[in-house]
């Protein structure tokens, strides 16, 4: 009997809150993807926000009861996966901040302790389980979008097109000026309207160039952003979750038809 790469791993999902409020499928789809690769999955019902919001408009005297219930939720697991570099390059990044700020030891061993076992879903799968060849079978012409935290602060580097490239039936196509912000920036494309615009639309441009039927990354708000440009501009072209590309199977597309 084969064994399946996450037998005997329980893995904590932190589903984010754009997720849980307007992208739940993707949570889902970190669901059956992980079990199908044999990791027990759990939903620790007293998570809430990363508190990314509040620290970034420089609220942190609001944001440390988010870092407190963070670790509520999730420091009794051994791994903890987030389907967005946003959410946790903020655990990552932020957490540890607004405990040192705070001045208390304890809580900055803790969170250093529940750092070092949060990953963004491409680290769990490619470090942790050790896999790229996911079982995923994905028919389409497609491009990726690597969003900046997911560069610059979690890091995940090439793990998404190991992943990506090994899903069967998938067309992958180099995207022109990858690594250019696509504008969103949370509370940045609120107060530079113009400029978020502009960007937006230029990240457009490129994805239209590639002729892909669907653009994926690893952050929905980002393609929040990028999708509503490629739908007001007519291109057909669709966003998709890097999750729910992974968590597709030749079965599961048969259900669609």
């Amino acid at each position: 009997m084969t064994t399946r790469p996450g037998e005997g791993k329980t893995v904590a999902l932190f589903a984010t809150c754009v997720n849980d409020t307007m992208y739940p499928s993707t949570p889902k789809a970190v669901v059956r993807l992980l079990e199908r690769l044999g990791c027990e999955v759990v939903f620790p019902r007293e998570q809430t926000c990363c508190g990314q919001m509040f620290t970034n408009t420089g609220y942190l005297d609001e944001a440390l009861p988010t870092v407190r219930t963070f670790l509520a939720a999730f420091e009794r697991y051994d791994y903890v996966v987030g389907p967005s570099g946003s959410c946790i390059g903020s655990v990552r990044e932020q957490h540890p901040m607004l405990a040192e700020r705070e001045g208390s030891t304890e809580l900055q061993r803790r969170v250093a302790d529940v750092v070092a076992k949060t990953y963004d879903l491409p680290e769990l799968l490619v470090d942790v389980l050790g896999v790229t060849d996911v079982g995923a079978y994905f028919p389409h012409r497609v491009t990726y979008h690597p969003t900046c935290h997911s560069l610059r602060i979690t890091k995940v580097g090439d793990r998404p097109y190991q992943l990506l490239r090994a899903v069967r039936g998938i067309d992958l196509v180099e995207l022109p000026d990858a690594d250019r912000c696509c504008g969103f920036g949370g509370t940045f494309a609120l107060k530079n309207s113009d400029v978020s615009v502009a960007m937006t639309a230029d990240k457009a441009r490129h994805i239209a160039d590639t002729d892909a039927e669907y653009v994926i990354a690893g952050d929905n708000s980002c393609l929040m952003s990028i999708g509503g440009v490629l739908a007001r501009q007519r291109t057909g072209i669709r966003t998709i979750h890097l999750a729910e590309v992974l968590a597709s199977t030749e079965e599961s597309m048969e259900e669609l038809v």
